[in-house]
C-alpha cells in the first residue's frame, strides 16, 4: 500500500506569520476563505498563549483537546481584515 502525501497545504495560499495581538504567540496561519482558517502552533506559540495557559482539560479522552483561542481569533480576522493575510475569492461570489 502506497501512502499518498498530505497535499492539502499546497492548494490556496501559502500559511503565513501571524502574532497574536493579546499575548504575542506567532503561529502559521491561511484563511481557504472566510469560513475556513488553518492554523499551525509551534511549542513556543503553545507556552506564549494566554488562552491555552489558563483552559481547564475537560473530562473523556479528548480532555486535553483545546477548542480554540479567542484572542487568536480575533488577530488572524483582523489581519485578513487589513490584507496581511489574503482570503482566496469565493467562487460563489460571482
Amino acid at each position: 500500500m502506497t501512502i499518498r502525501p498530505d497535499e492539502r497545504l499546497l492548494d490556496g495560499p501559502p500559511m503565513r506569520p501571524v502574532r497574536c495581538r493579546a499575548c504575542g504567540a506567532a503561529v502559521r496561519a491561511r484563511k481557504a476563505s472566510w469560513q475556513q482558517t488553518s492554523i499551525q502552533w509551534s511549542a513556543e506559540a503553545v507556552r506564549a498563549c494566554l488562552e491555552r495557559r489558563a483552559a481547564v482539560p475537560g473530562d473523556g479522552p479528548n480532555g486535553d483537546l483545546f477548542p480554540a483561542c479567542e484572542a487568536l481569533r480575533e488577530s488572524i480576522v483582523r489581519a485578513a481584515l487589513d490584507g496581511e493575510l489574503p482570503v482566496p475569492d469565493d467562487p460563489g461570489d460571482g
